[in-house]
Parts: C-alpha cells; sequence; structure tokens
C-alpha cells in the first residue's frame, strides 16, 4: 500500500472515530435524564432541559461553524471538539451535580458542531468519487449508530442495580475521558488532507440563504414536517429508559439497556428501508411507517398499566410490553432520512447548502421540544401519558407529508420543465 493509500486509511479510521466518541456522547442523555431524577432529585420537566442544552447548543453552532471551519482547518475543529468534550468528561465526576450536567451537554453539544462540519467536509478529501464518498458515509453513520447502541450499554455497566444513586455511575466519563484523549491523539498524529485553502461563506449570506428558502410553501411544510419527526423521535427515544424504569418496573442498569434496543431498530430500519422506498415511493412507505408507529404504541401502552417495580427483574422476566415497545424505533427509521433526501432532491444544487442549515436548525428544536413536552407530561401526569400524546404529531406529520407530496411533485416538474427549456 502507498504512503498516499496508508495516510487517507488512516485519516478515514481517525474520521470515523471522532464521530463514534460522539455518538456515545450525544446519546447518553436519555440516561442521564434518568440518573439526574434519580440523584439529583431534579423533577422530570427539569431534566428534560439537557436536550435542550445539547440540540440548541449543536443548531446555533453548526449554523456558524459552517463560515469559519475551513480557515480554522478540520483537523483544529475536531481536536478542538475532542478536547473541549475531554474537559466535559472531566468536570462531571469531580463536581456532580444537575447544572454540572447541562454544562456537559452545552460543551458536548458545541464540540460536536465542529466535529460533524469537519467530518462531512473531510468525506470528499479522502475519496475519489461518488461511489467511494457513499460507501465512506455508510461507514460513518453506521459507526454512529453503533456508538448510539453502546452508550446504553457502556453507562448500564457503571450504574448499580441495588443503588442507582451511589457515584459509581460517575466513574463511566473517566473512561469517556479516556477514550476521547485516545481518539485525539490518533487524529493528532494523522496527517490530514486538508485541501485547498478557503475563506468560507459569511454567518450573514448563509442567513440571507436560509431566509430565502423560507418563504417557499415547500420549505415551509418539510420544516415543518422535520420538526414533528424530530419531536417524536426524542420525545420516545430520550425518555424511554425513564419509561421503563418508571412504567415498567425495571432496574435502572436494565432499562437501559432494554432501551438500546429502540436504537438497534433505528440502526436496522435505516439500513434496511433504501431498496423498499426505491420499488414502492417514499410516501407509502412513511404513511406506512407511521400508521404502524401508531398501531404499536395503541397496542402495547394499555398493556403496560399496573406493572409494579421489580429490582430483581432480568431480560428473562422483562413484561412483552417492554421488549415489543423499542421496535417503534424500527419504523421511525425511515422517515427523516427518505424527507430530506427528497426535499434536497427538489431543490437546485446551490440551494443545498441553506436547506441543511435550516434542516439542523428546526431538527434541533423539534428534539428539544419532543422531549420537554414528554418531561412536563411525565412529571404531571404519568409516562404513559406522556407516550400516548406522541399520537399527535404522528397525526400531524401524516397530514403534512399529503402535502409535501403535492408540493415536491409540483418543484421537481418545475425542474424538469426548466431543464427542457435550457437544454
Amino acid at each position: 500500500m502507498s504512503s498516499d493509500a496508508t495516510s487517507r486509511t488512516r485519516m478515514k479510521v481517525a474520521l470515523a472515530l471522532a464521530y463514534f466518541v460522539f455518538a456515545i456522547l450525544l446519546n447518553s442523555v436519555g440516561t442521564v435524564i434518568l440518573q439526574v431524577i434519580t440523584v439529583f432529585k431534579v423533577t422530570e420537566s427539569a431534566a428534560a432541559q439537557l436536550e435542550l442544552f445539547k440540540d440548541v447548543t449543536i443548531a446555533v453552532t453548526s449554523f456558524v461553524v459552517a463560515s469559519f471551519l475551513p480557515r480554522l482547518g478540520y483537523k483544529n475543529g475536531i481536536l478542538a471538539g475532542l478536547g473541549i468534550s475531554g474537559l466535559a468528561c472531566v468536570l462531571m465526576p469531580m463536581f456532580p451535580s444537575f447544572l454540572t450536567a447541562k454544562i456537559l451537554f452545552l460543551l458536548c453539544g458545541f464540540s460536536f458542531a465542529f466535529v460533524k462540519v469537519a467530518v462531512y467536509s473531510s468525506v470528499g478529501l479522502v475519496t475519489s468519487d461518488s461511489r467511494q464518498h457513499a460507501s465512506f458515509m455508510s461507514t460513518v453513520e453506521g459507526l454512529y449508530m453503533i456508538g448510539v447502541l453502546s452508550s446504553a450499554w457502556i453507562f448500564s455497566f457503571f450504574i448499580d442495580s441495588s443503588d442507582p444513586a451511589s457515584p459509581v455511575w460517575l466513574g463511566v466519563y473517566w473512561l469517556l475521558l479516556a477514550i476521547c484523549v485516545v481518539v485525539f491523539i490518533l487524529v493528532w498524529t494523522t496527517p490530514f488532507v486538508e485541501g485547498a485553502p478557503t475563506e468560507g461563506g459569511s454567518v450573514t449570506k448563509d442567513f440571507q440563504a436560509m431566509l430565502g428558502l423560507m418563504i417557499r410553501p415547500l420549505v415551509c411544510i418539510f420544516v415543518l414536517s422535520a420538526f414533528l419527526y424530530v419531536l417524536i423521535e426524542q420525545g420516545l427515544g430520550t425518555w424511554m429508559p425513564t419509561f421503563n424504569s418508571h412504567v415498567l418496573g425495571m432496574p435502572h442498569n436494565l432499562s437501559l439497556q432494554v432501551a438500546s434496543l429502540c436504537s438497534l431498530g433505528l440502526a436496522v430500519g435505516r439500513l434496511t428501508a433504501g431498496p423498499v422506498i426505491a420499488r414502492v415511493g417514499w410516501y407509502p412507505v412513511l404513511n406506512g411507517c407511521l400508521l404502524a408507529m401508531g398501531v404499536l404504541l395503541l397496542v402495547v401502552l394499555p398493556q403496560t398499566a399496573g406493572l409494579e417495580a421489580n429490582p430483581g427483574m432480568t431480560w428473562s422476566t422483562v413484561p412483552t410490553a417492554g421488549l415489543i415497545l423499542p421496535l417503534v424505533g424500527l419504523f421511525m427509521a425511515p422517515i427523516y432520512p427518505a424527507l430530506s433526501s427528497v426535499m434536497l432532491s427538489s431543490l437546485p444544487k446551490e440551494r443545498h447548502s441553506a436547506m441543511t442549515g435550516l434542516i439542523v436548525i428546526f431538527s434541533a428544536l423539534g428534539g428539544t421540544t419532543g422531549s420537554m413536552i414528554t418531561g412536563y407530561v411525565f412529571q404531571h401526569f404519568d409516562g404513559r401519558q406522556a407516550f400516548y400524546l406522541t399520537l399527535i404529531p404522528i397525526v400531524a406529520l401524516m397530514l403534512t407529508l399529503f402535502l409535501f407530496r403535492r408540493l415536491t411533485a409540483s418543484a421537481i416538474a418545475c425542474q424538469e420543465e426548466s431543464a427542457r427549456d435550457h437544454g
């Protein structure tokens, strides 16, 4: 293997592992919500603020970072992100509190914006054609999903099921610090292909481009659809460990492990949905997924009534409802990538950057809103009612999909007519 090929391979490994680290850190929010409720005695609605500190920080920072990161350098951006996240991991066991948990997710969200923009921008620098680009992106996203899955399991090994409030659970952050340090050293010692120097864009121009898109009905319907989807995903996914513990009576470590089945469903669904959508079409597939989600919730949630806490529960004694409910992830999986793909395909390529910014912003707002609404209902009613409430945005999303299909068909038809005129 040539030295150039070796350098590119090493850079690919560094990029993928940097992304993997943040899959673990960011997707621990559901676990940490459960722990801060138990350990620091905060209310459910207050604990939901952790999602806000994570998502809104990612949205705002991603928007700003995209303009100046090319000047800073992708390698430096990744190193900064890993360094800041390592610091966050030190703070949590040194100064354990709900405030520190907020700071942790704020710093991790800020760092992830650097890393995500740098990784996505670097993929084209280490691949030579569109096929390699798509292949490596699939690898990076696949490794991210493995990180999502492993997050719950890693945390569960540090939680004492007989005493969930024991400070021993904070030891997980020393392990995460060690992982950050190892990946930091790998990135630092890896020669990066940075591409030609660029001045980047400007925040003002990026904002103007987004405003220009927002006046289009198609874009408005899309961002509403993306908002509703992420509201559903975070409302269910982030709160599933707490639901398993408070409603299904599982010990804390088991509640995390069972909740990881939802992430497994998301991974499997996204890997397998592509061929189905190509054959059947995105609209019937997504409507079928939403219908399946609604039916699953209506069938499973009544079975969760009256269950008592069982500290001795194991995988073999988990209630059937606890094993079926995470399947909602399998049906959620195709919706977001399919919607984003259809939206971007209906726009000229020069508008993709501005559209991507809108996707990030409204996804973050939807995630925060979903988590906070679910937390509020958890606190003032119960977990079953909180999950029943997700039926409302599911129905609303089916309505926006109907409008979205009509508007995208018109937009694509206009593009084809314009292409024929210029041809």
